[in-house]
């Protein structure tokens, strides 16, 4: 029987036949015994693999819709093994407004391999297929971007992919396997930071890649095993349990994040809403504009008087947790980009990413409300300072 999803995340196929615990134990143990010299055991080294990790692997596979998966001990090392399983003098596509660890991590790091990046405007697909050179081999892909929400055609950018025998992944973070679906939209491979949505509750990095292709799957094995960028154990075990609230998390925060939108939407002091719920194309591809906004303030020189009115959202680094959280992307995850890029991404000290919690909704309009007019008013008064964060 074919499970739905909000089912399959509950569901454990191995209980009552390995253990009858409705949670799976914790194998905490880097290696297991043989009992056969030179026999196929299912796990030697941890590194190699381990229940934990191969049940969660297992159910990320299947929300995914792929047929292989594999958790890395962050999402950036996700991001990594995928653009790894490239050679040098290869060409890769990317955002002109992906994320600013991937940024850093093409630009600082990938580059002195070998392998080449171009950055393009992607909500507009002729723009990639100009771009895809003789050596080009991967494009990427963030739809909705991270911080500005630009929003790219998932099926249009498979279609060029697939046209010149290419790649295409697609970093589905933003809006988890129960709101957007790319391996089913075309794409060969998504990657997920885990630590957000799929967790849900700020206590673990992970990071998984999923693809239906064999030979995609070999590769990124090959790096998550060769490079010991895999998931331990006990981390695989708290995000396993950790995805059985997802779909009654993602759905509540989603909710609650729409009821933020239209409040904003309306405020004097904001200029600009950022929300992928309020554009066609994203609807075409999704079910949902998913529980994370970006706005922006009218008058920039506010931004920290606003963060020091706040009362309810954690203001810092990540989303995606059972708390809302008001991230700064020019201080914080953005930070690892020039100055003088930021700006001309529109990512400015006005602006602000809100991942919607679980909290009482009104309560979040009403904390937000005062912090705008007490910022506005010019009740609190202190300096805007420069912070030099960075994730």
């Amino acid at each position: 029987m074919a499970l739905s999803k909000e089912t399959e995340v509950i569901f454990d196929e191995r209980r009552g036949i390995d253990y009858d615990s409705a949670n799976p134990p914790l194998y905490d143990s880097s290696t297991f015994h043989q009992q056969v010299l030179g026999g196929n055991a299912p796990f030697d080294y941890a590194r190699s693999g381990n229940p934990n990790r191969q049940l969660l692997e297992d159910k990320l596979a299947k929300l995914e819709g792929g047929t292989y998966a594999f958790a890395y001990a962050s999402g950036i090392a996700a991001i990594s093994a995928v653009l790894l399983t490239l050679s040098s003098g290869d060409h890769v596509i990317l955002p002109d407004d992906v994320y600013g660890g991937t940024f850093r991590l093409t630009e600082q790091i990938l580059n002195r391999f070998g392998i080449e990046f171009t950055t393009v405007d992607t909500t507009q697909p002729n723009n990639i297929e100009q771009a895809i050179q003789s050596n080009t081999k991967l494009i990427y892909v963030e739809t909705p971007s991270n911080p500005c929400f630009k929003i790219t055609d998932i099926r249009a950018v498979a279609q060029i992919s697939q046209q010149h025998q290419l790649l295409l992944a697609v970093d589905n973070t933003f809006m988890t396997p129960l709101g957007q679906s790319p391996l089913a939209l075309g794409a060969d491979i998504v990657v997920h930071s885990a630590t957000k949505f799929l967790s849900g509750h700020s206590d673990i990095i992970a990071g998984a890649a999923i693809t239906n292709r064999q030979d995609v799957a070999q590769a990124l094995y090959l790096l998550q095993n060769g490079t010991g960028t895999a998931l331990s154990a006990q981390d695989s075990w708290t995000l396993a349990k950790h995805l059985k609230t997802l779909p009654v998390r993602f759905k509540q925060a989603t909710a609650n994040a729409e009821r933020l939108v239209e409040f904003l939407s309306q405020h004097s002091e904001i200029s600009e809403v950022y929300y992928p719920g309020n554009h066609a194309k994203h609807l075409q591809q999704a079910s949902s504009g998913g529980a994370v906004i970006g706005f922006r303030l009218k008058d920039e020189s506010k931004a920290q008087t606003f963060v020091d009115a706040l009362t309810l959202p954690l203001v810092s680094v990540s989303l995606g947790g059972v708390e809302t959280i008001l991230s700064h992307p020019a201080t914080m995850s953005h930070a690892a980009i020039p100055e003088d890029v930021r700006n001309q991404r529109g990512i400015t000290f006005g602006l602000f990413r809100l991942s919607v919690g679980l909290e009482q909704p009104d309560e979040l309009i009403a904390d937000i409300k005062f912090a705008l007019k007490e910022a506005f008013n010019e009740s609190i008064s202190q300096p805007v300072t420069k912070q030099y964060l960075s994730s």
